[in-house]
């Protein structure tokens, strides 16, 4: 274990935590929150960034190992969200708003495929909640396989190996690897922003009345079973 774990959350969901609990648990968590609908609020950005970061000053895992195995366990879980779209998605995605299910969020992922198309497959990526979505509505939409496959390589390499290569060379400067545990803590705090407004805008929505006009229209572009 990490000589300094820290406490955002419950514990064992921290990045150290898990980076530190060994690298099936870190890839357990991209796979889920690549592709899983369940995985939206795990720690993915800040968990690799953390992996790269205390790899560098801890040398906790192998660089080399984490680099291959990650970009494959997203590509993973992107294609199983890419099976439960082609599968169930519909029904699932016509389901009543929960406590880890939001309507909203599958309007907005709708809402990035508009905007980008294919591409959002490798944009998604970079963007916590439409990451978990993304594929899943690439195959409620009917997405081109092979399409789907090149975009979710592209994706998943250039996620994987650049976040975890960011946090392994800022590792590299003095102040940083005296201040790990602030940092991260800023990390973390940064990839769970968009969350947080997410469920803001939803109470705010919740309080006010339904959308407007526009996102209802976009709700009724979601494939009906």
């Amino acid at each position: 274990m990490l000589a300094t774990p820290l406490a955002l959350g419950p514990e064992w969901l921290s990045p150290d935590a898990l980076v530190g609990a060994g690298l099936l648990a870190l890839l357990a968590v991209v796979f889920v929150e690549s592709g899983l609908l369940v995985g939206f609020f795990l720690p993915g950005d800040s968990l690799l960034f953390t992996a790269g970061l205390l790899i560098n000053t801890q040398d906790v895992l192998p660089l080399w190992l984490v680099l291959l195995t990650v970009p494959l366990a997203a590509i993973a879980g992107d294609q199983v969200g890419y099976l439960i779209g082609r599968k169930a998605g519909p029904r699932i995605f016509n389901r009543p708003d929960s406590r880890f299910f939001q309507q909203e969020y599958v309007h907005k992922g709708y809402a990035f495929f508009e905007k980008y198309g294919a591409r959002t497959i490798v944009i998604a990526r970079f963007v916590p909640i439409v990451r978990t979505f993304a594929p899943v509505i690439a195959g409620v939409s009917r997405m081109d396989y092979r399409v789907f496959v090149t975009y979710n390589v592209i994706g998943g390499v250039l996620w994987g190996v650049g976040v975890t290569l960011l946090g392994y060379f800022l590792g590299e400067i003095q102040f940083v690897a005296d201040n790990i545990e602030p940092i991260i803590l800023l990390i973390i705090g940064i990839s769970l922003l968009p969350i947080v407004i997410e469920v803001l805008r939803a109470r705010r929505q919740h309080r006010t009345g339904p959308p407007p006009a526009a996102d209802r229209d976009l709700a009724g572009d979601i494939p009906q079973d």
